[in-house]
């Protein structure tokens, strides 16, 4: 609880504000390489996006080495877990023995350590600067001081910067692939959207003003039902015995909650497996039954964040260019690491725009 007290602050109110035109931005530049009949993967795309972002609006780095650096460790990492196989590494402990570089687990551990040093090195240099802190997030928790007045030590920073890199880029970019999927494999979904989207002046809107779109909000909110990118909740280990459903549960217990089946439950979700966004306008869905970012009083802190980003990069997108999938057929989700993704990443052509 007193590490969230710290750490709510950047991911909400005006800060977001702020990192609205930077999302924005970053959004316009990486889609502006698209030319008329590209054919693009979209999840590549959209984690060219999400990184900079967080490379940004986290670390407030710009092009420059360690930028570099750290990009490259952090995409070799993640991609050392592309595969369903590679990926039960990180589930079971018995297969994480480290056999040297060219071994899977060896390859994670030397890249881990690689991208370790690179991040207390740019701790050590921002604490070491006598100038003011920027509006990045690494800024602001340089500057926290809990209740004994007591910073942030650099093992602390280290744990929640990593947490960032990996649970705030790699699951935004896997939901926007799905979006794009979903937006462009229902016809009605995008026309619905796409009139939302130019009773506003997308280029010169408020990012706030876009945020709220209720349209917008309804489509993001069913893509992480239909498909969340973490099927399941951290889990719990019981303190104390308890009843479940007819079941006694014994204290010392590991149990979690699953997100994908609670969202595919048809008394909650009538016609569960169809993409209907006007299920989030027509009712308000208590945390117990929408819960795409966990629940309880470990609920991803960066909720409100991730949810701004992909709306702004959605509308920043769909207000630009004209997109069709190169293969109009149903999807299925695949394990990415501890994630699930589209299968084959969402292969989108860029047309005229119409």
């Amino acid at each position: 609880m007193q590490q969230r007290k710290l750490l709510m602050p950047p991911f909400h109110g005006e800060r977001m504000r702020a990192y609205g035109q930077l999302i924005s931005d970053i959004a316009k530049q990486v889609i502006s390489q698209w030319k008329i009949s590209d054919v693009f993967k979209a999840r590549s795309s959209m984690q060219e996006i999400s990184l900079t972002v967080i490379l940004r609006a986290v670390f407030g780095l710009k092009e420059g080495e360690r930028y570099q650096e750290i990009r490259k460790t952090l995409t070799a990492m993640l991609d050392s877990f592309e595969s369903p196989l590679s990926a039960t590494l990180l589930f079971f402990k018995t297969l994480q023995h480290d056999l040297g570089p060219l071994s899977p687990w060896g390859n994670f551990v030397r890249q881990r350590e690689l991208l370790d040093k690179l991040l207390y090195q740019e701790i050590r240099e921002r604490r070491s600067q006598s100038e003011s802190f920027g509006e990045d997030i690494l800024s602001l928790l340089l500057s926290v001081r809990d209740e004994a007045g007591q910073p942030m030590t650099d093992v602390e920073l280290r744990d929640e910067l990593m947490t960032m890199l990996f649970a705030g880029h790699e699951t935004t970019a896997t939901a926007l692939a799905w979006a794009l999927y979903w937006v462009h494999y229902i016809p009605q979904v995008r026309e619905k959207l796409l009139q939302e989207l130019n009773s506003i002046n997308v280029g010169s809107a408020d990012p706030m003003e876009i945020a709220r779109l209720p349209y917008l909000n309804a489509v993001c909110s069913e893509t992480l039902r239909i498909y969340p990118v973490v099927f399941f909740a951290l889990p719990r280990i019981l303190q104390a015995p308890m009843q479940l459903m007819g079941y006694e549960l014994p204290k010392g217990m590991l149990i979690s909650a699953c997100i994908y089946l609670t969202h595919h439950r048809p008394d909650i979700y009538p016609q569960p497996k169809q993409f209907k966004p006007e299920r989030f306008l027509e009712r308000q869905f208590s945390p117990y039954e929408y819960l795409p970012f966990g629940g309880g009083n470990r609920r991803c802190l960066g909720l409100a964040f991730a949810m701004f980003e992909m709306k702004l990069v959605l509308a920043t997108i769909l207000s630009q260019y004209s997109l069709e999938l190169v293969e109009p057929r149903p999807l299925l989700p695949v394990r990415r690491g501890i994630t699930f993704t589209p299968a084959g990443g969402v292969r989108l052509v860029v047309k005229e725009r119409y």
